[in-house]
């Protein structure tokens, strides 16, 4: 896709329109050519004796109006939905009725351009006055079926955007689009309407079905459309150019379908990478998953790495207060947003906090199930995050949570790991806590990648964090030290990834000084087989899930690579390539997995469990500490008074 120069279509220019697109919505009798009628004709609505009915939108174009091989029939869309409702017109209605007809009114201007453009403006003038020479008529029919195709495509490329924000979880089937006319623009609106009303009165029984079934008709025409417009030689024209609605904050990119969803504005304090001191693997795996989200493609809603099988849906970041984690979230974040504003992408981040736990039952749960569909909306990049989340999702049959707390954990649960889950690859969620050992089992297992958020560790990193918080308004010598020589980013993962050659946990490392004192080093998949066996005889709660984890970390480190920033400042160069494309741009990165990957990705997987396993269990033996020294004091208390 070649970098474009976007131009206005202005709004004067749509609104002078919108009488036509009323017209075409009011009715207009049409004969299908090359599709079947499944539907009966919108009923005709009792009126009173001396009040007439709404004007039929005819085709002004003279002499292009083709013969019709069946009945017309009349197609009343206003009629068809207002029908819908029970009396009076609901808010879904009058949205769906909205985004019509702005979306006509879109596409006819949109042709009005086109054909300003290009020649067809003087051709169609000439064969008005009935002066087209007849060396140029076939000019003149191919221009007319490039305009009918670049009408179609923004009339569904336009209605598909505005009604985004209104669909919900239906979702509908209506199948391939046919009744694609190419004679002239109004009788390709005429042909797909009508197709359109046959759709709704089968599948728009309610309201969600309405949106739902206009939004498939849209991606449906944009589909169809696309694959017509090879054969025409003008559509070229448009396919290379980009138009702003600055009211909607639409971009026509030729035809390609519009992002259509809308982010949110964000107001948090984003961080520079240069910002995050320490932490080297959580920001290194931070900054690479930014660059994969970006790898998305939105007309196959996949991503490369998704299928490749080196994505991170779930990540947990776990640490210490005060040793960074706010500040990743703040570095990803800004990361994606500058990234998705380049490439003209929604970016949506949201955080599911505690003040979402409703006393209400069941409204927890909804909070919930409401967070995680804004955050996989297929339609845009989006992060979610969960801090403090063993304070938000309670463990499943302890006493002191919450029956709102339990209602999230069980809802986060279905949504990261569950039967439906669907990884996309277009957002990714973090769960943030300085306690993940009171985060349920099952829950925490299902964050595919493990951040430890550890902060400063190093004599050189609290130097530079020292420096970085102290700012510039000081004359203090920084002394023998070379600033955020330590961060450089590759140098330091590099020696965090060795670190983990061995356990760092106490209980971890006694399992592998027994495995690799009885069968020597872990080079084969047999022997880290046997590894693994026995790190799930020391802890029961290591299971298969957690193997998944770990080859899904394995198959990350495979592509231990960072996309290069020029892809993300040039989007043609990799975000506006076709989907297999950035496959084979992708897999000419990957390296080969070897033992060192698979033995550090254990260690570091069960290094955290047995870290939260080790916690956990002093946590309940403090705790029931506790409780034996408040019986004693209880007891001493009873028999002292009775005495």
């Amino acid at each position: 896709m070649s970098t474009r120069d976007t131009m206005e279509l202005k709004e004067e220019t749509i609104r002078g329109h919108y009488d036509a697109a009323l017209g075409l919505l009011t009715g207009f009798d049409h004969a299908p050519r090359i599709a079947t009628a499944t539907a009966a004709p919108a009923a005709e609505p009792e009126r009173s004796p001396g009040i007439g009915a709404r004007p039929r939108f005819r085709s002004t174009v003279p002499g292009m109006a083709a013969r019709p091989t069946a009945r017309p029939g009349g197609v009343r869309l206003v009629e068809r939905i207002e029908a819908l409702g029970e009396g009076l017109v609901t808010p879904p209605e009058a949205q769906a009725l909205a985004a019509l007809r702005r979306g006509l009114a879109i596409a006819l201007a949109m042709g009005e351009t086109f054909a300003q453009g290009s020649a067809l403006a003087e051709l169609k003038r000439a064969n008005l006055e009935a002066r087209l020479p007849e060396p140029r008529r076939a000019e003149f029919t191919a221009l007319l079926a490039a305009e009918a195709l670049v009408v179609l495509h923004a009339f569904a490329n336009a209605t598909a955007y505005l009604l985004a924000p209104a669909l919900g979880e239906v979702t509908v089937e209506i199948g391939t689009v046919e009744e694609i006319l190419t004679d002239n623009a109004p009788l390709a609106l005429q042909g797909v309407l009508w197709e359109l009303d046959q759709d709704i009165a089968t599948h728009g029984t309610d309201d969600p079905r309405l949106i739902a079934t206009i939004a498939a008709f849209c991606e449906a025409l944009m589909t169809r459309v696309a694959s017509r417009v090879e054969g025409v030689a003008p559509a070229a024209l448009f396919a290379g150019q980009s138009w702003r609605v600055e009211a909607d904050g639409l971009t026509l990119a030729g035809f390609s379908p519009a992002r259509a969803a809308k982010g949110t504005a964000l107001t948090m304090q984003f961080k520079k990478p240069t910002e995050v001191v320490g932490n080297h693997i959580a920001k290194y795996q931070a900054m690479r998953l930014a660059k994969m989200l970006m790898a998305y493609d939105f007309s196959r809603k996949l991503n490369p790495f998704a299928e490749l099988g080196g994505f991170i849906f779930t990540f947990m970041g776990d640490g210490k207060p005060g040793t960074g984690k706010t500040t990743l979230i703040q570095m990803m974040a800004g990361l994606l947003n500058d990234y998705c504003k380049v490439a003209g992408y929604p970016f949506r981040y949201q955080n599911f906090s505690i003040d979402q736990i409703d006393s209400y039952q069941g409204k927890s749960g909804q909070n919930a199930k409401a967070f995680i569909t804004n955050i996989i909306d297929p339609a845009v990049i989006a992060f979610g995050t969960i801090d403090d989340i063993d304070q938000i999702a309670g463990k499943r049959g302890d006493r002191q949570s919450s029956a709102g707390q339990q209602e999230v954990t069980a809802v986060f649960m279905e949504a990261f790991a569950g039967a439906n889950t669907v990884v996309r690859g277009n957002c990714t969620f973090g769960m943030f806590s300085n306690y993940p050992e009171n985060v349920d089992d099952a829950l925490r297992q299902r964050a595919g990648a493990r951040f430890l958020v550890d902060g400063p560790q190093s004599r050189e990193d609290y130097i530079d964090i020292l420096a970085l918080l102290l700012g510039k308004n000081h004359a203090i010598p920084l002394g023998e030290h070379d600033l955020f020589a330590a961060q450089e980013i590759k140098r330091a993962v590099a020696a965090s990834f060795e670190k983990h050659a061995r356990p760092q946990e106490d209980g971890l490392i006694r399992v592998f000084d027994k495995v690799a004192g009885d069968i020597g080093p872990l080079d084969t998949i047999a022997k880290l087989g046997t590894y693994l066996k026995a790190i799930q005889q020391a802890d029961d709660r290591f299971t298969g899930r957690a193997i998944k984890n770990i080859t899904d970390g394995v198959k990350v480190r495979a592509m231990d690579f960072e996309l290069p920033d020029d892809w993300m400042e040039n989007p043609d160069l990799f975000l506006f390539q076709p989907y297999e494309r950035k496959m084979e741009m992708i897999r000419s990165l990957m390296t080969p997995i070897t033992v060192e990957m698979v033995v550090q990705e254990i260690n570091r997987y069960a290094d955290s469990e047995f870290r939260y396993a080790d916690k956990s269990d002093e946590a309940a033996i403090s705790t029931m500490v506790r409780d034996f020294g408040r019986q004693e004091e209880a007891k001493r208390r009873y028999l002292e008074g009775r005495g």
